[in-house]
């Protein structure tokens, strides 16, 4: 056996130990040793050549960073009952009349005098000294059949005040001296209001039950709430309220509500837009909303500086299908829901 030989199986059998086996022979043992003398060779030169090829800069992607805005105007009367709860509490009104005690006219109408037959008259006609529950006697017979039928109008609340103001003219009238004219009793203002009926979005007197917010329109005709990059060395805050200035106008006193955004949208670019001078890529924006609310006044575009088209007031409801259906999942739960 050479010299060589020998070299190689305990070469093999240190490189290899698996190698190294009795059943294996010699020339399979050295043609592996070559093999791993090879790879060992390769190796060098594979790093050489990695280290001479170009490399590229890093783009490190960025989003604009926005400041938007939820103006609102919050409602201005309570809101619509449903048909269960007036049914309701027109129910408790005469439930009410029925567990108190019978009123005793006598201590206050003496027997025979004008005012007791004014009494006596108004009881046949109305049946009872409640003057918004409708005709119902809570001490006869059917006094247990105090619930409304289906259709009834005794229960709407426009119905009863009616009945107490006619009531009130009527004694104001009974009193009068002067009987050639007839005194009317100022009515409340209605809960619809003419622009309701107008249906004018841009009125601030409409749904005044529910709150409203206030919506832009861009040059390209998308309807978002208003928004604009936040400057350098800007607050959210203070970018909200340099927004509502540059957009809204400057005739509107709103409160800014806090120092902290109540939801944010992510808006996406189809394709990134890659900046080499400054070696960023501008994946899309982030707008940050803050809330606010208006006190007076009313939006003008007068005067904006990002050429705003059109602006409305809109519940949230009405606010899905002017806007984009992903932009609108976004802002839904920050939204009053009346």
């Amino acid at each position: 056996m050479s010299s060589g030989s020998n070299g190689a199986r305990r070469i093999a059998s240190v490189l290899r130990p698996s190698i190294a086996d009795p059943k294996v022979c010699r020339s399979c043992q050295e043609t592996l040793v070559r093999r791993n003398y090879s790879s060992a060779a390769a190796q060098p030169s594979s790093e050489s050549t990695s280290t001479a090829t170009t490399t590229f800069p890093v783009v490190k992607p960025v989003y604009t960073i926005n400041a938007g805005v939820a103006l609102s105007r919050p409602p201005q009367i309570t809101r619509d009952l449903s048909q269960f709860e007036k049914a309701y509490y027109f129910y408790q009104k005469r439930l009410n009349e029925r567990l108190a005690l019978p009123f005793t006219k006598y201590f206050y109408f003496k027997r025979g005098t004008p005012a007791d037959e004014d009494w006596k008259r108004k009881i046949r006609e109305r049946q009872t000294a409640a003057r918004d529950i409708g005709k119902y006697n809570a001490y006869s017979k059917d006094a247990w059949n105090d619930e409304l039928l289906v259709g009834a109008v005794e229960a709407e609340p426009e119905h009863q005040v009616e009945m107490l103001v006619q009531d009130a003219e009527a004694t104001v009238n009974a009193t009068s001296q002067d009987t050639s004219k007839k005194e009317e009793i100022p009515r409340p203002f209605p809960r619809v209001t003419e622009a309701d009926q107008k249906n004018d979005q841009r009125s601030l007197n409409r749904a005044l039950q529910r709150t409203l917010y206030l919506l832009v329109q861009t040059k390209e005709g998308y309807w978002r709430l208003p928004s604009s990059p936040v400057e350098q060395d800007e607050t959210l805050r203070l970018a909200a309220e340099r927004t509502l200035a540059q957009t809204a106008g400057v005739n509107m006193n709103t409160w800014m509500v806090g120092f902290h955004p109540v939801g944010h949208h992510v808006y996406n670019f189809r394709y990134p837009r890659v900046d080499k001078a400054n070696g960023t890529e501008h994946l899309g924006e982030k707008t940050f909303f803050m809330k606010a609310r208006i006190m007076a006044g009313q939006a003008d575009l007068a005067a904006n500086t990002q050429n705003l088209q059109d602006f409305k007031w809109l519940t949230k409801e009405e606010i899905a299908p002017y806007v984009l259906p992903q932009y609108y999942s976004n802002i839904k739960n920050m939204l009053a829901e009346r």
